[in-house]
């Protein structure tokens, strides 16, 4: 049986990172990290009901967004054009968002997370084949 996905952050280079994945280890391989992040404090894992809905939409599939951008996660993510505007107003926008209270995430059904869970090794083990390459 597979295991239950769990939703992954973190901000390297110019992303933010997020992935569903079975554990900790796994979605620092699906990064390419070579250290612990989570020990570090530069990962956690997400209660961010729009992040885990966009990761369990494509498990094992490492989603981007640009740091510090309160934007959806998507595959290929495109950098910032406007970095010359108003930061303070983008600052000011994502505190009041963070002040929200948090909604409750509705449990998902069993099939539906195994359908999760067998495309996250699905995606998993594209991943070796590529890199085998």
């Amino acid at each position: 049986m597979a295991r239950k996905l769990k939703t992954y952050e973190t901000s390297l280079g110019f992303f933010d990172l997020a992935i569903a994945a079975p554990s900790m280890k796994a979605a620092l391989e699906a990064w390419g990290a070579d250290s612990n992040l989570f020990h570090q404090g530069a990962a956690k894992q997400s209660e961010d009901p729009d992040v885990i809905a966009a990761t369990m939409a494509a498990p094992g599939v490492v989603l981007k967004r640009p740091v510090g951008s309160s934007g959806p996660f998507k595959q290929h993510a495109e950098l910032p054009t406007d970095l010359a505007g108003d930061g303070a107003s983008k600052r000011t926008r994502r505190k009041s968002a963070s002040l929200k209270p948090q909604k409750r995430l509705k449990r998902t059904e069993d099939d539906t997370a195994n359908k999760a869970a067998l495309a996250f090794e699905k995606e998993q083990k594209r991943r070796e084949r590529e890199h085998a390459k």
